[in-house]
């Protein structure tokens, strides 16, 4: 993206209610009493507890103070259970090409407002092959680097691109060639990777588009809201096979992959290749 494109941007761009320079009165003192509260109490964490993120659990919550709260020291005590810092320290996916094969996750450049995009392709699913050469453990493992770094690298350096905050994603869930089958072996993975996002990494998904629905979809989705809230899924677009136009009111042509009608085709691979403002700015 070019400066005057950024500059353009920033000029027009005005935040969501709740969010850092678009807080009412009231707001603006829940967010104050909690930062206070944690930091008195002995719980604020100055690396992760910034004050945008910090209104992730108070928008997760209504604005609730105890419920955000409880929240974010649930959050806490989870970091240490499922061993979040050594996560980060020593975690290898060192079977992701592999994985891409049988169940291909990954981020590739930005949508129109400047935000990461996330393809997950659950219809090449294969459940035999994937676990195969990883694990449930690992695969969640995998979930949780990939959102700290969601929040460390990717988001402060869309925001650097764009000229303004970006504080959530736009992702396509591809259900071409779903195997219901294949679904309800990985339920709890899926149901245990729904509860990390909604509990612990709140208020990150900006836009879903859900395509390629099959005949009979329904029912897994119905299933699928179950385990989100009703603001998450009020963000979701279930499409079937004529999704090209929402997309591509969503995204730029060049930077969606050909496969959804798109031109780009990375020579490594759309899903191997990470490509996106996080690998070309620079964030101090």
């Amino acid at each position: 993206m070019s400066t005057s494109q950024a500059q353009t941007t920033y000029t027009n761009y005005k935040p969501l209610s709740g969010r850092l320079g678009n807080l009412t009165p009231e707001q603006e003192r829940t967010l104050e009493k909690l930062r206070e509260e944690l930091q008195t109490e002995g719980y604020f964490v100055a690396e992760r507890m910034g004050d945008a993120t910090l209104l992730r659990y108070l928008r997760a919550r209504k604005f609730d103070l105890e419920k955000a709260k409880a929240m974010i020291l649930a959050s806490e005590q989870w970091r240490k259970d499922f061993g979040v810092d050594d996560i980060l320290r020593t975690f290898d996916f060192k079977e992701a090409a592999e994985v891409d094969k049988y169940y291909p996750q990954y981020y590739h450049k930005v949508d129109k407002d400047g935000r990461p995009i996330y393809v997950e392709r659950l219809g090449l699913l294969d459940v035999k092959a994937l676990y195969a050469v990883t694990t449930k453990e690992r695969q969640l493992q995998r979930l949780v680097f990939e959102y700290e770094k969601f929040l460390s690298e990717r988001l402060p350096a869309c925001s650097k691109a764009i000229g303004h905050p970006v504080e959530t994603c736009c992702s396509i869930l591809d259900l071409k060639g779903i195997s219901i089958l294949d679904f309800w072996r990985v339920k709890d993975y899926m149901s245990e990777a729904a509860e990390i996002y909604q509990n612990h990494y709140p208020e990150c998904m900006g836009r879903m588009f859900v395509i390629n629905a099959p005949w009979g979809f329904a029912s897994i989705f119905n299933l699928v809201k179950g385990w989100l809230d009703e603001v998450t899924v009020a963000k979701i677009s279930v499409l079937g096979s004529s999704y090209q136009e929402a997309l591509s009111a969503q995204i730029p042509v060049e930077n969606l992959p050909k496969e959804f009608g798109g031109r780009c085709s990375c020579v490594e691979g759309c899903s191997m290749s990470d490509v996106g403002p996080w690998k070309s700015v620079l964030v101090e």
